[in-house]
């Protein structure tokens, strides 16, 4: 740590720690739980981000495995040249919306890279039984393409039928090798591709996306939790998205189901409390026409409204999240209105980078007063407003999808359902300590990510159970203490 410390750019710790990963497992893996807090963000966002744009010029070896489109009708045998056989989880991603940056194609394997290493630090599946997954389409990244050191085709995305087929021949071939059990994590794909793989393969394979499920898991836990600051339930709040892509419905959608949940009403009544702003304005069901299909279910009765800010004046609502992937779109106008009617807003502020969050945590606190319960995607510093000190929470799926993938590996799940997400959500809000209130967090710390991980892998099993899409039988006795036992942990003997 000491030398790591030593370096003074992010990119720099990050490649120190890229080459730790490669020289000494153990060793990496000792480091970042040990110091999780510190090293998360070098890892993950907001590093990996940068990471990821200069790929090519920091690339020293591939950590993961790159199937590109001139290996059409052999993904099979490219597989098996994989070293390890038994394959638990699989991060596969195309590169083409990666974080808020945009097409990186190939250049995207920091991401499935990045996020394996959390599944073993925080949710301890082990390291040989993770694979990253880069599927090499094309970019239409012209910087890319003209940069001497990309690493991928240079060529543009493929599309439509050859692209569908590309992937299907890519879900079969990991069936076939691995079983029916693997967990097939789709990350950073496009909105339009994103959807369309969930509803494809999600009665065929064991599929979860994080980008639309485990975002909304961990969003729905913080809103739960805020609801122990600010009162009422669920279903008595009004919910206002920026945004409206695979992060923002995926949300809205989860917090719907659970609302549906709690009341017993039909969850087209749910949604009727949920509204969406996209880049055109609020989406109204006059728009309805026009909209893609995973718009149309938050196409409410209302007139047509432009932007954000009317938007805010329009609605009322007392939560505001962010979604758009666009910094500064919660400008001080926008947190001052919903500020005016709500003694406690719940402001959260989601995209990434920090770059791209839609406030920072210091406006926030000042535009409203140091009244607003705060959380972000990426971190920010403890932010001090008329002698007190507010700690924005960090809405980071890195809470929810290690133990979430744990919960599935440990329990022999063959499908992800919905209610599993829930259970994680419900998981991860119980874990909010009176002292984490008492800073203003709706999310416990990260120190003790991986007693988190455990709880949240042991209600997701559960829910397996109950659903009977668990096929690990014997169901133990005490899932926490059998999650506990089935997470890897980098311990050195003594010999001494």
């Amino acid at each position: 740590m000491h030398n790591i410390r030593q370096y003074q750019l992010p990119l720099q710790r990050y490649m120190a720690m890229m080459d730790l990963q490669e020289g000494n497992e153990r060793l990496f893996y000792k480091l970042l739980i040990d110091n999780v807090e510190e090293l998360l963000p070098i890892v993950y966002t907001p590093t990996v981000g940068e990471a990821c744009q200069k790929y090519g010029s920091i690339f020293s070896r591939p950590q993961g495995l790159y199937i590109s489109l001139k290996e059409k009708g052999k993904i099979l045998e490219v597989l098996k040249n994989w070293p390890e056989r038994s394959i638990q989880v699989i991060v596969v991603t195309d590169g083409e919306r990666i974080l808020g940056l945009g097409d990186l194609g190939c250049q995207g394997m920091g991401i499935p890279v990045g996020k394996l290493s959390l599944y073993t630090a925080l949710g301890g599946v082990r390291p040989s039984a993770c694979l990253p997954i880069t599927l090499d389409v094309g970019t239409n990244n012209e910087e890319l393409l003209n940069d001497e050191f990309y690493i991928g085709l240079r060529q543009r995305r493929v599309t439509g039928q050859e692209y569908a087929d590309f992937l299907h021949e890519f879900m079969a071939a990991v069936k076939q090798n691995y079983g029916e059990k693997v967990l097939i994590q789709f990350e950073d794909f496009a909105n339009h591709n994103a959807f369309d793989l969930l509803a494809r393969y999600g009665t065929t394979h064991l599929v979860f996306n994080d980008d639309i499920q485990g975002t909304a898991s961990v969003v729905l836990a913080g809103l739960v939790a805020a609801l122990k600051l600010v009162g009422g339930t669920l279903a008595e709040h009004t919910y206002l998205f920026l945004g409206a892509g695979e992060a923002g419905t995926g949300i809205a959608e989860l917090i719907a189901l659970e609302m549906s949940r709690q009341t017993k009403t039909p969850i087209d009544e749910c949604r009727k409390k949920i509204w969406l702003v996209d880049s055109k304005g609020l989406i109204v069901s006059t728009r309805k026409e026009s909209l893609q299909h995973f718009k149309k279910p938050w196409a409410h009765e209302h007139e047509h409204v432009g932007n954000l800010l009317d938007a805010v004046n329009a609605i009322k609502p007392t939560v505001l999240i962010g979604t758009s992937g666009k910094g500064q779109t919660f400008t001080q106008e926008v947190v001052e209105a919903i500020s005016s009617f709500n003694e406690m807003p719940i402001i959260l502020a989601l995209s990434n980078p920090t770059s791209q969050a839609e406030c920072t945590a210091e406006q926030a606190y000042t535009w409203s007063k140091g009244r607003a319960v705060f959380a972000t995607g990426s971190p920010f510093d403890p932010v001090e407003y008329n002698g007190k000190t507010h700690v924005p929470g960090q809405a980071n799926n890195a809470y929810i999808f290690p133990g979430f993938g744990l919960g599935v590996v440990m329990s022999g799940a063959i499908r992800v359902h919905d209610d599993m997400l829930l259970a994680a959500s419900e998981a991860l809000a119980q874990q909010v300590t009176q002292e984490n209130f008492d800073k203003g967090l709706i999310y416990p710390p990260f120190s003790n990510i991986r007693k988190i991980s455990a709880h949240i892998a042991a209600n997701v099993a559960a829910r397996a159970y109950e659903l009977g899409l668990a096929s690990r039988r014997p169901r133990p006795k005490d899932l926490v203490k059998y999650a506990e036992s089935c997470m890897y942990s980098p311990i050195y003997r003594n010999y001494r």
